[in-house]
This record gives structure tokens, C-alpha cells and sequence, in this order.
């Protein structure tokens, strides 16, 4: 980390302190977000906080574009795996402080007796690390339980303190992961790098054509309804389309699944479950399988993405916006909430530039295969890489098709060896022994419930996937936890990656007006004026270079970015 650390943590009474050597300033966030944007300005900071949700949403509001940030939060996640990552929690692993000693928050009752002491743990560890961030330690080394919560009302010097605390839990969280591996305290800059951009994401929305997203779903769901009963009567229209095929049964009730099976039963569809990819194959055995599937879209879009979700959460100036989160919790991908990450496909249409506007949009081309190439230090896999297409050159060495070859690798990630893949399989171990040899070390991870950790160093905890399972299914449970390992680790690794180019996306287009407004798994969707946007294209093409550089440490994988600019999601190739 560079020397010019420079804490900014919030207080929920809307007061901030911004703390470094020889810097103490606390006051209002409206006036605390200017003299941030001074440092800012300065170029030589480095951003601390426990939280970037909480603590930088005030310099995202005033549109302070930070360029460098350490995310406390997100460095504990990196570092011990999972989703809490409380101050509290993140301090205590900081400082391998036993996790079953937290203190608990106070009650504010008779029964609560304040711990908080200003005196030095036994030993002085954390005291001395924090030095006159003691006001916020407790004399056995834990933070204060209260600190930082909603009914915290610091003073000024212990709001400082709060700061001072949070710079050295940093200092602590890159020694902890310089141990780890030299990628590691990398992957946490990346990491505060996302954490900051799901702020701005969360502020700024997704570009949304209001009139086309009604029509669209007026033309799945039905006109608006007037009122409760017009809704139950659109509703009813809805499932006769489906019920008008087996005269009889208009009672059935299309959301109970055991009376659908029935149903399907009735015309000799009989199934195990009524699921998409179960049905689908019946779609030409009776006329009300495909009418079903398509009520099922229907149904969808009127009850998850319908009038309700449009009134809630696309607001007046035709942005849809929802909470994003830099980490699930599980192999570190992004997340959001508010149907940015699972819009129904019939609704991309409705995804649409401003006026003036384009999008740039890009996904990351065989993200997972090149990422094992990287991983595992297979020389004879990374060489396939250099490829445009990657399943090419696989399927000669192999000597079988294409289409052989793609099932083949990816069935190697997922852990499948039945069917066209098991044949394949085996020659691919033959000829690319590395790679298979690092999913195969991951599977036995899983198989024994030891922890992994991905390129980056995230911290992948199996004792708690699928831990609780009957006697009689312990190995069938070891063979799913074993195939989730295998592929956790190229997908957790993927998603460092994405998270690494997003960042650097984001740094490097900013002077052209551009605004990264989705990121979904392995796409970007950039919002840029149109007169920029072969510019955006070139950088963003330039930044993945850039990123997957400087993740491998290498250029023997080669990352390649199908990138074109549209109008509307819905104008991106599948």
C-alpha cells in the first residue's frame, strides 16, 4: 500500500472524520466530502474505510471519483472468506483475535455493563498497532461492539479514533494477506475498487426506456390494471389461454405445481416436476406443454417485473436502480438486487441509451477456460488461449470435434464425466495434465471439506457446503461439495478478474464521459456519448489487456472482450 493512507469513515448522526499522519479533520459530511476531494486531488491517497455502502456514500453522492481505496470489508471477505464482515468481525481477524470472544453490542438496558476501556489489551498488540485509536478498543483487544452502529453517537475525537482504527485494521488486513500470496494484496485493491464502483452503480442506475418497457409488458402481462378486481380478471384471461387446451380442468390452478403436474397427467404428460428444462421436451406432445411454458413468461414479467416493479424502482429519469454488493458471499461475484441481474430476456429491449447516448457493451470471450489456463500454469493449455477461439486448437490436439472439445472442457470445470464428455475427458487429461490436475486437487479439497483459496486469494470455506446431510447420503453430498470446489475456484478466480477490468474500465474511460451502468458475471454495459464511443471500445479492449497483465503476472493467457456498440441490450449478440 502506498504511504498515504488516509481513513474516511461516517458516523450515521451524518458527521465524518478524515484521518491520516498528521491529519485529523472531523466535521459534517457536506463539509467533509470537499476536503476529500482536495486530497483526492493531490493524487498520492489511498482511500480507507471499514465499508464503502456506508462510509464513501457521501463522496458518491458529491461525485468525488476516487482512484484508489483499500474496502475493509472486502479485504476480510478476500481474507477469511464469507459474507459478515462487520468492523468488528474484520478487526478480530485482523488481529487473529479468538472469533468466539466478540463482544456483544449493548442492550441499553440495567443488565448491560460498558467493557469499553482505553487501557492496553494484555500484551499491547492491537493497542499499540491502533495507538490513539484506543478510544474505540477494548482493554482485551476487541473493537467496541457499539462503534459504528446506527445508535452510535461518537464525539469528535472518537469518531478519529474510528478512523485511526480502521487505517490500522488496513495496515494489519495487507500483512495478513501478503502472507497469503503476493496476488492477494492486488486482488483487495481490486476488490475496494468494486466495492466503490457498486456505490456509484447503485447511485447512477441502468438507462431504461420507460414507454418501450410498458408496452413490453402490457404485450406479456396484460394492459394495467385499474384496479384489484381488473388485476384478478387479467389474471384469469392469463391462465385460460393455457386452460382453454384441456376442456374440463379450468379449475386447475397454474401456480400449484402438484395440480399442473395433474393436469399434464390428464393428456398423458406425465412428469417428475414441472420444470422449464422437464417440460420442454413435451412442447410438441400436447398443445398445453407450450402454452404453459409461455404463461410461465408471462406470469413472471406480471408478477416480478410487471407494473409494480416498474412504479418501485425505475425512477424520473428513466433509470432502474437497485442495491449492488461486490461479493455473494460464496466465490466473490458481484450481485444486485431489483432485477439488474436477472431482467427476463423479453425485457432487454427495454434497456436503452439516453438520447445522445450509446452503450459499449463487452463480455469477457471463454472467460472460464482461459481463466484455468491462467490458473493452473498449463503451458499447453495457455497456448490455446492465443486462439480467437479456444475450443479449436483443443478439439485437434484431441482429435475430435469442436463441439467435443467445448463439452469436453467445460464438463471438466463442472465436474461432469458421463456421456459425450467422459470419452473426451480422458484424452484431455493426457494432453493437458496440468490444468486437470488442479480441478482434480480441488475436487479432493472438497471431497476431505478443506478450505481453498482462488488465483486472488479468496478464501473458499466447504465445511459449510452442503454439511448437513443423512447418513445414508454422505457420498453422493462429498461428490456434489467436491464438484462445487472444482468449479469455485475458476469461477471465484473469473470473477477477480471481471472485477480487476471493471476497475480499470472505469479509471481509464472516465475523461470520456463514459459511466459503467451493469455488470453481469462476465459483461460490462458502458453509457457513454455517442461521438465517444469507438474510443470507449479501444480502452475497454486496452484495459482487459492491461488487468489480465497485471492479474497473471504474465501475458501467456491471452483474454479476449467481444465488444460492440448498441442502442439496446437487446442488440448484443447472446
Amino acid at each position: 500500500m502506498p504511504t498515504a493512507l488516509v481513513a474516511f469513515v461516517a458516523a450515521a448522526d451524518g458527521r465524518a472524520a478524515i484521518v491520516g499522519d498528521d491529519l485529523q479533520l472531523v466535521g459534517p459530511l457536506d463539509r467533509m466530502a470537499p476536503r476529500a476531494a482536495e486530497l483526492e486531488a493531490s493524487g498520492d491517497v489511498r482511500w480507507v474505510w471499514w465499508s464503502a455502502g456506508h462510509d464513501a456514500a457521501a463522496l458518491v453522492r458529491a461525485g468525488l471519483p476516487v482512484g484508489r481505496c483499500w474496502d475493509v470489508a472486502e479485504a476480510h471477505r478476500l481474507l477469511a472468506g464469507g459474507w459478515e464482515a462487520t468492523p468488528q468481525v474484520a478487526w478480530a481477524a485482523a488481529y487473529r483475535l479468538d472469533r468466539s470472544g466478540l463482544p456483544a453490542a449493548t442492550r441499553g438496558d440495567l443488565f448491560d455493563f460498558d467493557a469499553v476501556a482505553s487501557s492496553a489489551a494484555p500484551g499491547g498488540t492491537a493497542h499499540t498497532a491502533v495507538g490513539t485509536a484506543a478510544s474505540v478498543v477494548r482493554a482485551d483487544g476487541y473493537l467496541d461492539p457499539d462503534a459504528g452502529t446506527v445508535d452510535w453517537r461518537p464525539d469528535d475525537e472518537t469518531l478519529a479514533a474510528w478512523g485511526r482504527a480502521a487505517l490500522a485494521c488496513a495496515i494489519a488486513q495487507e500483512a495478513a494477506l501478503a502472507e497469503v500470496g503476493s496476488r492477494s494484496v492486488a486482488a483487495a485493491h481490486s476488490e475496494s475498487a468494486a466495492a466503490f464502483l457498486c456505490v456509484e452503480l447503485t447511485r447512477d442506475g441502468l438507462p431504461v426506456d420507460r414507454a418501450t418497457a410498458e408496452r413490453m409488458i402490457a404485450e406479456a402481462a396484460g394492459p394495467r390494471p385499474e384496479n384489484d378486481a381488473d388485476a384478478r380478471r387479467i389474471r384469469t384471461e392469463r391462465d385460460l389461454q393455457v386452460l382453454a387446451h384441456t376442456p374440463g380442468r379450468e379449475s386447475t390452478d397454474l401456480r400449484n405445481p402438484l395440480q399442473v403436474k395433474e393436469l399434464l397427467a390428464s393428456v398423458g404428460v406425465v412428469v417428475p416436476n414441472t420444470r422449464k428444462w422437464v417440460l420442454e421436451p413435451f412442447r410438441d406432445t400436447h398443445a398445453v406443454v407450450g402454452a404453459l411454458l409461455e404463461w410461465r413468461k408471462a406470469e413472471r414479467i406480471a408478477t416480478t417485473y410487471g407494473y409494480p416493479w416498474l412504479d418501485a424502482h425505475v425512477g424520473a429519469d428513466d433509470r432502474l436502480r437497485g442495491g449492488w454488493t461486490a461479493c455473494d458471499g460464496a466465490a466473490g461475484r458481484m450481485t444486485a438486487q431489483n432485477g439488474l441481474h436477472n431482467l427476463p430476456t423479453a425485457l432487454r429491449p427495454a434497456v436503452a441509451a439516453h438520447p445522445g447516448h450509446v452503450f459499449v457493451r463487452a463480455d469477457l470471450g471463454q472467460i472460464e477456460p482461459r481463466v484455468l489456463a491462467a490458473v493452473s500454469g498449463d503451458e499447453a493449455f495457455a497456448a490455446a488461449t492465443r486462439a480467437d477461439d479456444l475450443y479449436a486448437p483443443v478439439a485437434t490436439a484431441l482429435g475430435v470435434d469442436r463441439p467435443v472439445a467445448k463439452i469436453a472442457v467445460l464438463a471438466a470445470m463442472y465436474g461432469q464425466r458421463s456421456g459425450a464428455a467422459g470419452e473426451a475427458l480422458k484424452d484431455l487429461e493426457r494432453t493437458y495434465p496440468v490444468a486437470m490436475g488442479y480441478l482434480d486437487a480441488a475436487y479432493a479439497a472438497g471431497l476431505r471439506r478443506q478450505p481453498l483459496r482462488t488465483f486472488g486469494g479468496r478464501l473458499i470455506r466447504l465445511d459449510a457446503v452442503l454439511a448437513d446431510v443423512p447418513a445414508d447420503g454422505t457420498a453422493a453430498y462429498d461428490a456434489a461439495r467436491g464438484r462445487f470446489a472444482r468449479n469455485a475456484v475458476i469461477q471465484g478466480s473469473a470473477a477477480e478478474l471481471f472485477k480487476a477490468w471493471a476497475a480499470t474500465v472505469r479509471a481509464t474511460t472516465r475523461d470520456l464521459g463514459a459511466q459503467i451502468v451493469l455488470c453481469l458475471h462476465d459483461e460490462l454495459l458502458v453509457h457513454v456519448p455517442e461521438e465517444n464511443a469507438v474510443e470507449t471500445m479501444a480502452r475497454l479492449e486496452q484495459a482487459l489487456t492491461d488487468s489480465a497483465r497485471r492479474w497473471t503476472g504474465s501475458t501467456q493467457v491471452r483474454f479476449v472482450a467481444d465488444a460492440s456498440v448498441i442502442h439496446r441490450w437487446s442488440e448484443a449478440k447472446d
